[in-house]
């Protein structure tokens, strides 16, 4: 499957059996179907090839920074793992890794139809007084969108927590020149994440590339 059609298709599917879908950017995954539930969807194709490239345990730690309830759908024929893979147990070790070791559940679907009927069971858990939602990752031109993604780059903050940095502080310049203590009186944030961005943005990077390199991924 393209990555177009991957695009494409669900949407489609969901509002074809009468569910509302919102485009909208989100910091990492594909779908927010409840609060602070994100799922990241993946052919089998895609999942193995995010293995071999480094995507994938990149993408979990994200994924879990952002959003306390990440999920992975993996969409296709499981037999094609044979085919696709030298080794399968490279797919059932990546497997293995996203579910025990970042506690992210991993959910099977063979097509787009039951991906999406499984989008629509996982919104329905939500609270009635909230609504059934669905949130589709979208590019957008909007400064304002591209402000809130520039904010949820930050550890531990997803759309919410940016939205209430842009309303506290005016500009996402702003918001990175604010003072542990100023963070910290964001609804949400805790001093101990105000303290995580802090050291983000006042670290600095030594000239040792193979030192440079490594802080950046422990970041």
């Amino acid at each position: 499957m393209t990555n177009e059609k991957k695009r494409v298709v669900i949407p489609d599917l969901l509002k074809e059996i009468g569910v509302k879908v919102e485009m909208k950017n989100i910091p990492i995954g594909d779908y927010i179907v409840a609060s602070e539930t994100v799922v990241e969807r993946k052919s089998i194709h895609d999942f193995i090839s995010s293995v071999f490239d480094g995507r994938l345990f990149d993408q979990c730690n994200r994924l879990k920074e952002h959003f306390e309830h990440p999920a992975i759908i993996i969409e296709g024929d499981i037999d094609e793992i044979n085919q696709i893979a030298e080794n399968p147990l490279v797919f059932y070790g990546a497997i293995s890794s996203v579910a025990l070791d970042f506690k992210i559940p991993v959910l099977p679907t063979p097509n787009a139809s039951n991906t999406a009927k499984l989008l629509v069971a996982m919104c329905a858990r939500q609270e009635k007084t909230k609504g059934p939602f669905l949130k589709k990752i979208r590019k957008s031109g909007n400064i304002h969108h591209q402000q809130l993604s520039v904010l949820s780059s930050l550890p531990g903050v997803g759309e919410k927590l940016a939205s209430r940095m842009l309303e506290k502080f005016g500009s996402p310049s702003n918001s990175f020149s604010a003072s542990i203590a100023e963070l910290s009186k964001i609804e949400g944030m805790g001093e101990s994440r105000a303290q995580k961005i802090r050291n983000l943005l006042d670290a600095e990077i030594k000239n040792d590339k193979k030192i440079g390199q490594k802080t950046l991924h422990d970041i």
